[in-house]
């Protein structure tokens, strides 16, 4: 199995072991926070270093996912890029990867924090996007009408004592877990978090394993 299946704001939905969304009755598939290139962005300011390899990881999986689904639209949640000129600094054979991934469909480039300005790369470049009952953004609302689906906060759980990336689910909002290689972690139960959701929140973990929690005991 390859997914959690989620009824969300009247839409079926499928929170996948990746961490992408699947919502097959409109062929759309979401994920959020991919961070490219954060690698070199490291590098050249002087920060850690990397191995330089978390790119062609990331768009292996987002490659993979595409070929097992065939979405005819695609919705990249904001942070697809670890900043403005990490999209500049793309290898030319990532470009190529991505261009080949894009041809063919909606690619929705959704602005993030980290990677606000226009993108160079075919697609929509939006801040927010509508489909049916749901809505696209990249950071969760002050207050949410219900269908919101954000990203940004990279969400974990704990399970046995190991934190894993996870979606963050209740009545009203939806919030993805990372799906690039080199991303941290937020604790779903972090107080910015806490106050986005209800008690009744649950907690989807990722992974070949997929878990539902109780956000209130992850």
């Amino acid at each position: 199995m390859n997914g959690m299946p989620l009824t969300f704001a009247g839409a079926t939905l499928e929170a996948r072991a990746s961490g992408a969304l699947w919502w097959a009755d409109a062929r759309l598939l979401c994920v959020s926070d991919l961070h490219l290139g954060k690698a070199e962005r490291q590098a050249r300011r002087g920060g850690s270093l990397l191995p330089p390899y978390e790119t062609a990881e990331t768009l292996e999986r987002l490659d993979a996912e595409i070929e097992a689904l065939s979405p005819g639209i695609v919705i990249c949640l904001g942070d697809s890029f670890d900043d403005t000129a990490s999209e500049s600094a793309l290898d030319p054979a990532h470009r190529l990867w991505l261009s080949r991934l894009i041809a063919g469909r909606d690619w929705i480039w959704i602005a993030g924090n980290h990677d606000p300005g226009p993108l160079s790369l075919a697609g929509r470049h939006l801040a927010e996007y509508d489909a049916g009952p749901l809505s696209f953004r990249h950071i969760a609302g002050a207050e949410a009408a219900p269908g919101e689906i954000s990203g940004h906060y990279h969400p974990k759980a704990r399970l046995g004592g190991v934190g894993r990336r996870c979606f963050l689910v209740d009545e009203s909002r939806l919030i993805l877990p990372a799906f690039g290689t080199y991303t941290g972690g937020m604790s779903i139960t972090a107080p910015e978090l806490a106050a986005l959701v209800s008690k009744t929140a649950r907690a989807i973990l990722t992974g070949p394993t997929q878990v539902i929690l109780p956000a209130a005991r992850a």
